[in-house]
């Protein structure tokens, strides 16, 4: 198989290779997960020719008996080889049921490096930190972002290419497909429908699976808005249900958990404070997005900009978050190692009230931890207040350090 190399992930992973810690890449589902371990695999081949191989993919049939954990104790008790270094790969394990229960007694008889993936938020957390707390680490894998999506489809850097991206998003399959609606969206909704049934409503139990959907569609219409009570009693009404504001909270718990949504929360900048209401809702793909909402470019280009501004943030390793200082709002918050950065998205800056509202928010900050507005314009404004940086999307996409 012909892979395309993604350092950006396995060059966080190789130092932890041998080091008799459990790897967990983590991830919504076809983001391609399973790809880098076989990175990993081909890089320890490399160095170590003569390394045991274990490899479980539960999405194919010949593993689909390895149902919980004396499935797999029975599968691995003559897998591993003495004289040699053993490496254990297992990819989609929160499919079987007590696997954390196989980890740790593999990883504390020291028989194998382990290294798993996992499609479900609640499932991982839960059984990792309780049964292998401080005995792994996680890596949380993303779909393409824009300098890898040019890479993947052999693009060009140029706005053609962005709106491609912000079209279809970076599921690495796409690079099989012709960048077309026809193709593209079609393959688009069948991985959608098989995240949501078998990551959300498999694995939740779920029966109202038309208001789930219908829900998934309202945050897809919604992201980068702030959610609420008294917005989501409102869309209830408009849909006539009588489902709970806690019931639709918990609902997009599970959609979170799944990985296809994230959710934002908000804080006060000037402490740090987390707000318990206001949070605000992101897709962790653009192309399901769109698959789903009956997708308008022109229409949804400010929400699609603001996605992929989160997107590459998390891809960097931020925690982010919506800022409010006062009555402003601060659209994105990066937090990483201490350090903080500020970002404002809006469409293009085509009047001094629209300048005047983005550049001021960030000016208002009384601190010199990086700024930026981000927009589509083709020329860079200019800034009266030193330390903002005005870039055009393309390029923030880009960078790879923001400090």
């Amino acid at each position: 198989m012909n892979l395309i190399q993604r350092p950006i992930y396995t060059e966080r992973i190789k130092p932890f290779i041998n080091k008799g810690i459990i790897k967990v890449l983590t991830g919504q589902r076809r983001v391609g997960k399973s790809c880098i371990l076989m990175q990993l695999i081909n890089d320890i081949k490399k160095s170590n020719p003569e390394a045991n191989i274990i490899f479980i993919n539960l999405e194919y049939e010949e593993f689909r008996h390895l149902k919980n954990e004396d499935d797999l104790f029975n599968y691995l008790h003559d897998k591993f080889i003495s004289e040699k270094e053993n490496y254990l790969f297992i990819d989609e394990v929160q499919d079987i049921v007590g696997f954390e229960h196989v980890l740790r007694s593999l990883q504390s008889k020291n028989t194998c490096d382990i290294f798993v993936t996992g499609s479900n938020a609640k499932m991982l957390s839960s059984e990792l930190s309780t049964y292998l707390a401080g005995r792994y680490i996680e890596f949380n894998i993303h779909s393409l972002n824009y300098s890898e999506f040019l890479v993947f489809h052999k693009l060009e850097d140029n706005n053609q290419s962005l709106m491609l991206y912000l079209t279809y998003g970076g599921l690495p399959y796409l690079s099989n497909l012709s960048l077309t609606d026809e193709f593209v969206f079609e393959y688009l909704r069948n991985v959608y429908s098989t995240i949501l049934l078998r990551d959300v409503v498999q694995r939740e139990n779920i029966r109202n699976v038309d208001f789930l959907e219908t829900l998934l569609h309202y945050t897809a219409d919604n992201i980068g808005s702030l959610f609420s009570s008294n917005n989501i009693s409102k869309y209830l009404k408009s849909q006539r249900t009588e489902i709970s504001t806690n019931q639709v909270i918990n609902y997009l718990k599970m959609l979170s958990n799944a990985y296809i949504v994230n959710k934002v929360n908000r804080i006060d900048i000037n402490g740090l404070k987390k707000f318990e209401i206001g949070e605000k809702y992101f897709f962790e793909d653009i192309g399901l997005r769109n698959s789903q909402t009956g997708f308008s470019l022109q229409r949804d280009i400010h929400k699609l900009m603001e996605n992929a501004v989160y997107l590459h943030l998390r891809g960097l390793q931020y925690d982010v978050f919506v800022g409010k200082k006062d009555k402003l709002e601060i659209d994105f918050v990066g937090i990483k190692q201490g350090k903080r950065i500020y970002i404002q998205v809006t469409y293009l800056l085509t009047d001094e009230n629209t300048i005047k509202r983005e550049f001021g928010n960030l000016s208002s900050i009384q601190d010199n931890y990086p700024k930026y507005v981000v927009s589509l314009d083709e020329f860079y404004r200019e800034s009266d207040n030193e330390g903002i940086k005005h870039l055009q999307l393309r390029d923030f996409l880009k960078l790879t350090n923001l400090d």
